[in-house]
């Protein structure tokens, strides 16, 4: 994680207080890759307060769930938090500098908390801000020539995440199958606005030859045509 001018950093100590838990417990979340985390070069952790005060929020409404769905989000967002942070290079990062996998990093953690207020009972009206954080990928994808493919894979990885861990539920809780079910909705109808912006975001920006040819460009060489 990269160190920006503008960030509040926090010690250990002082982000395990705003939190509420032992140091000891918010060093093995950073550990596990379940809060981003900045080692300085002498070896101590720092933490972004607006990242503390976000996993802040999340804490506050997992504890307003149902359990069963309690069990689904912390399963989802350990699991997410942990593919963000890993250091395995995933498609969609490779071309990228530093500051792009950062800023792609956080829009992820973004679309987990508005994923969690969904999920929660959150209204229809935060599926405006879904397509917002879709189009700012979408828009952030273009600028780093990433193909419109490349771009989806991204958001399906993420998809994929929440999908797999609500249909292991109902082999590791109690959950009703109805129940299961409402939750797989939410998810799939917040994650489609965030798709379908992402591919509004390349043809808004790019005419339709030039989006077939970001597909193409990295399956085989290609002469580009002029867009007409």
């Amino acid at each position: 994680m990269s160190k920006p001018n503008d960030a509040n950093w926090l010690t250990l100590k002082k982000a395990a207080d705003i939190l509420g838990v032992h140091p000891a417990t918010l060093r093995r979340w950073a550990d596990n890759g379940e809060i981003p985390v900045l080692l300085t070069p002498g070896g101590h952790r720092r933490f972004d307060e607006n990242d503390i005060e976000r996993f802040a929020a999340e804490r506050r409404q997992l504890r307003s769930l149902a359990p069963a769905t309690q069990v689904w989000v912390e399963k989802a967002m350990q699991r997410t938090r942990a593919d963000i942070a890993a250091k395995e290079e995933r498609p969609w990062l490779v071309t990228m500098d530093e500051a792009r996998r950062d800023h792609h990093r956080i829009l992820g953690r973004q679309l987990m908390g508005l994923t969690l207020q969904y999920i929660s009972g959150g209204s229809d009206d935060l599926l405006v801000e879904a397509r917002d954080l879709g189009e700012a990928y979408g828009q952030s994808s273009v600028e780093a020539e990433l193909p419109l493919s490349t771009a989806l894979q991204a958001a399906m990885f993420f998809r994929d995440t929440l999908v797999e861990t609500a249909l292991q539920l109902p082999e590791t809780t109690r959950i009703r199958p109805e129940a299961n079910l409402r939750l797989m909705r939410r998810i799939n109808k917040l994650l489609n606005v965030v798709h379908l912006a992402i591919a509004s975001a390349y043809e808004e920006t790019l005419p339709s030859c030039e989006i077939i040819h970001f597909l193409e460009k990295k399956k085989k060489k290609t002469t580009r045509r002029p867009c007409s």
